[in-house]
């Protein structure tokens, strides 16, 4: 009898290292790079979390404004997401401009399916939508995505727009009565961005509130930029459902992606002749020789020379 058997003592295989948190989103390609899939990836992955991306409609657009829009058959849009869906799990959705009301059914009917795993939905400004293809699909969004929605993201007037159509009051809709509204809808939760607060000498701050129809729950105020960007809300949105998907509770989450957003923005770059674009991997860059100027001219709390995330927030490089 041969006795020479190979040693069975030799080294254990190398565990493979556990899979991040991974956060399935539906928007449009946005050829620009500044929001939709495109600032989507590129949030999620600087968040620490692996993106699954789903193409829902096509923008010809450049970094100053959109010019149209080719939305995706609704069945090629299902079947992006069953398909990936099959092979692996998922902790998050984001949700984005779907393209038409058919898609918004379609992806509504994707997310029936995974009640349990939360949804972060983001309302962008769509004014450029012509009036016959924008009223179809807000009633759409109404009907459909609000109910599965745990927050639904987006400046005061856009979800002003989308809330409280008839709404004919002086002043603009508190953070509490938007969130009443999206409650009424199934929603729970609303962080409501981009409320100009009264200046307080030379300088002006924006608040972002967190809101149930309770009342506010959390905030935080940051000094306006003076400058135009482009993928602000896409990269608000996706930081909070990669931080969700990972586990964060709600109110500190809110808190690390409005953070996020804020150092991103601080440490935007101009690529081309129109809006400054998000810089989501501001705290991969090396540090620079001297001084330098973001291109928002806020200070240097962040800014490109800043290779620390926000705190509390772990993140990996590739």
């Amino acid at each position: 009898m041969n006795t020479d058997l190979p040693s069975m003592d030799g080294p254990a295989p190398a565990a493979e290292p556990s899979a991040p948190a991974c956060v399935m989103t539906f928007n449009v390609n946005d050829p620009s790079g500044a929001g939709g899939l495109a600032g989507d990836v590129a949030t999620i992955a600087a968040m620490g979390a692996h993106p699954l991306s789903v193409i829902t409609s096509i923008l010809m657009r450049d970094t100053a404004e959109i010019f149209d829009h080719l939305p995706m058959d609704e069945e090629a849009v299902v079947e992006q997401a069953r398909t990936i869906l099959e092979d692996v799990s998922i902790s998050g959705w984001k949700v984005g401009f779907l393209g038409s009301a058919d898609t918004v059914a379609a992806v509504a009917e994707v997310l029936s399916d995974y009640t349990e795993v939360p949804l972060v939905a983001y309302m962008p400004d769509l004014s450029w939508l012509e009036e016959d293809q924008l009223q179809p699909y807000l009633e759409a969004y109404r009907e459909l995505i609000l109910p599965a929605a745990e927050i639904l993201v987006g400046n005061r007037k856009t979800l002003c727009d989308l809330l409280l159509p008839d709404w004919d009051n002086e002043r603009p809709p508190s953070p509490r009565e938007l969130a009443v509204a999206a409650g009424e809808r199934g929603t729970r939760y609303v962080l409501v961005t981009g409320i100009v607060l009264p200046s307080k000498g030379a300088q002006q701050q924006i608040d972002n509130v967190l809101a149930s129809p309770q009342g506010a729950l959390a905030g935080e105020k940051f000094e306006r930029f003076d400058a135009s960007f482009v993928g602000a809300g896409d990269t608000l949105s996706s930081a909070l459902a990669a931080l969700l998907a990972a586990g964060a509770e709600l109110q500190a989450a809110v808190g690390e992606a409005l953070t996020f957003l804020d150092q991103s923005l601080d440490a935007g770059f101009r690529p081309g002749m129109g809006n400054i674009v998000p810089d989501r991997f501001f705290w991969a860059l090396p540090p620079t020789e001297g001084p330098s100027e973001s291109p928002a001219g806020s200070d240097d709390s962040g800014g490109p020379d800043s290779t620390e995330p926000p705190q509390g927030v772990s993140r990996r490089v590739h």
